[in-house]
């Protein structure tokens, strides 16, 4: 597949402020005869795309729709961890890099194919010894390192089934995954690196076991420092105690039939109580490594890093199984990227000459506070292009990226998907012939994805028009059912927009086919019967330079329906001041026009967002509304809530 490398004669379509629909005929000869192709034959698409990939059998039907549910490659054998490692040791890609490890104390690790697929083996010999079988689930809780995503992959060997929990959520929000997924078997860490510190995990580990009908029997420590403490007889194993299990035990590979799971995930949070959502073998990496080669132009010699956490898809899918699956060098970073400087990026950038890097939108931003003179500091022109996810990648922070920082010399590309998605629905084909960049817009559906924007009673959308982001036909990757839970599967997915899978999301479409997000659909803001998105507000506050980061919500009010309240975050050097609140409104006027009516500001020193970086805007809503705001254990910063509160009250308290 051919990779197209931009230089700067290929970005002068990416000016920002572009207006949309400008430009004639935006979708190129080669990227327009792939989406004909996959609409006109959608199952010869995939099929075409799962044949890149070994199989141990191939499938006796492509696909099946039992509505709501469905399935892909029927009757294919094959093993996701088997072709992420044993396939390219078979192929003599064993001396290759797999995986770089590095972490905010400067410890490194790099383990090339064959050590990995060795430490693989050790593993799923050790999970066999204590009576892990096929089917059965195992819960990960443990950071972004090395014996975690071997562990990964090693339960995937065996084919069982791993149900990874983010290791900075609390006692509840692990006591209530493990319980879901009835895992039998927990493996741990007794801490983590976040800023400098070692953060326990044990202990919450020993509260969430406590619980009420916690299905967990073993559970196993790896020690960070030494020997963990506190380990109950009978029930823990430290790691080398578990690694001893494994004696006599096989480390042979299971053969899966394409639709059996692979690995349990729940949804992030930012709406409510989460989903274990079901990714399968076939399906799942055959979606995710059309992705890697379509949206992200991965290939064997890519160095590529994901910035994101084996706690979230992002992590499964682009720091595990993709780069894996395509034979690239995968880097996996433990801690906080601004620590212990604003250099921490760009050092490891110029460090091991990375080709790619896939970012949130939430990090962007946090790099922006501390300007530009850490990345001047570092070569970084080893980079070919930058993918961001997690929320929409505003304009401005777009633009600082993109000319500030990257000199306008590679791309900075937004995309869209979801946890159920398993990979990018929405992108700009950049392993196929890179589109014009619209910054603020997540790109055009690629291909083998069919997406419209319908209104809540079906209707399609108009050009231009806001409205619900659904999918219209099933892909690989798409999950296929809620853990143990099919009828709420049908039901939050397939039922709200009947016949349609409803991702939440709002957005409208414009005349050349890019799809523009504006948050989620029930925080929509209707301001006397004006709608506008909080993903509009918060970019336009980001144009005025002494802000750093927004978020904003709906609240009631008499006269118009609904007014904006805002939560700002400014970069360094910025204090509040009415000045400085009467510039900010100025400027989102400027942007906006009369209709978004701001309410009040409120300056604050961090946003409440969960792990992932998604702004938690219910959690404003309810601080603006003074009422509890409910299952916050996705957090990132619980001080966040309590700083929204503390800056809403000093506010109704000086009006």
């Amino acid at each position: 597949m051919r990779i197209h490398n931009p230089r700067s004669a290929d970005l002068e379509n990416c000016r920002p402020g572009q207006i949309k629909g400008e430009i004639m005929e935006v979708i190129s000869p080669a990227v327009r005869r792939m989406l004909e192709a996959a609409q006109i034959d959608p199952e010869g698409y995939w099929e075409k795309a799962a044949r890149q990939l070994p199989w141990f059998r191939t499938w006796d039907k492509v696909f099946e729709h039992d509505f709501p549910t469905f399935r892909w490659f029927l009757g294919g054998r094959t093993n996701i961890s088997y072709n992420a490692l044993d396939h390219h040791v078979e192929r003599g890609w064993g001396g290759h890099a797999a995986l770089i490890a590095e972490n905010e104390l400067d410890e490194r690790r790099t383990y090339t194919y064959a050590q990995l697929h060795h430490e693989v083996k050790r593993i799923a010999r050790a999970l066999r010894g204590l009576g892990v079988h096929r089917g059965d689930r195992v819960a990960i809780y443990m950071p972004t390192i090395p014996e975690a995503i071997a562990a990964m992959l090693a339960v995937t060997r065996i084919g069982a089934i791993h149900l990874v929990v983010f290791a900075g959520f609390g006692s509840g929000a692990l006591s209530e995954r493990v319980r879901l997924a009835e895992a039998k078997v927990l493996l741990t860490a007794d801490g983590t690196w976040r800023k400098g510190n070692l953060v326990p995990l044990f202990g919450i580990v020993e509260e969430a076991l406590a619980t009420p009908d916690c299905p967990i029997e073993k559970v196993v420590v790896l020690g960070r420092q030494g020997e963990p403490k506190g380990l109950k007889l009978g029930r823990d194993l430290t790691w080398d105690q578990f690694l001893s299990q494994g004696d006599g035990q096989s480390d042979d590979f299971e053969v899966m039939e394409s639709n059996e799971p692979a690995y349990i995930l729940a949804t992030s949070g930012t709406t409510g109580k989460p989903k274990l959502t079901v990714h399968t073998h076939g399906p799942y990496q055959v979606g995710i490594t059309s992705s890697a080669h379509v949206c992200f132009g991965m290939t064997e010699r890519d160095v590529w890093w994901s910035t994101s956490d084996i706690g979230w898809v992002v992590g499964h899918s682009y720091i595990v199984y993709a780069p894996l699956l395509v034979g690239a060098t995968t880097i996996a970073y433990e801690g906080a990227l601004d620590h212990p400087g604003p250099e921490q990026l760009y050092e490891i950038v110029e460090r091991y000459s990375v080709t790619g890097v896939f970012t949130a939108p939430t990090a962007v931003r946090m790099l922006m506070r501390y300007g530009l003179e850490p990345a001047l500091k570092h070569d970084i022109s080893s980079l070919t292009r930058v993918v961001c996810a997690g929320e929409v990648l505003n304009v401005p922070a777009w633009e600082w990226l993109q000319y500030e920082v990257l000199g306008n010399e590679v791309p900075v590309i937004d995309h869209m998907w979801q946890t159920e998605t398993g990979g990018p629905v929405f992108g700009n084909p950049f392993g196929v012939n890179l589109l014009p960049i619209k910054p603020g817009s997540a790109g055009i559906p690629l291909p083998g994805m069919s997406a419209e924007i319908r209104d809540l009673d079906g209707r399609r959308c108009e050009t231009n028009e806001k409205g619900i982001v659904v999918v219209t036909r099933p892909f690989p990757g798409l999950t296929a059912t809620i853990w143990r839970d099919e009828a709420r599967y049908g039901r939050d997915y397939w039922g709200q927009i009947p016949g349609v899978f409803f991702t939440g999301d709002a957005a409208s479409v414009d005349e050349d086919g890019y799809f523009w997000f504006s948050g989620r659909a029930d925080e929509i803001i209707k301001i006397a019967g004006h709608r506008i998105g909080t993903i509009e507000v918060e970019t336009a506050f980001l144009h005025n330079p002494a802000v750093a980061e927004a978020g904003v919500t709906g609240r009631p009010d008499e006269l118009r329906g609904e007014v904006i309240s805002a939560f700002i975050v400014l970069r360094a050097g910025n204090t509040p001041s009415d000045e400085l609140r009467d510039s900010l409104l100025r400027t989102v006027r400027d942007q906006l026009g009369p209709i978004a009516v701001i309410a009040e500001v409120n300056f604050v020193d961090a946003l409440p967002k969960t792990r992932s970086g998604k702004i938690m805007r219910r959690v404003l809503k309810a601080v603006t509304l003074g009422v509890d705001p409910g299952d916050v254990s996705t957090i990132e910063d619980e001080g966040s809530v309590a700083d929204a509160r503390e800056a809403w009250a000093q506010m109704r308290a000086a009006t």
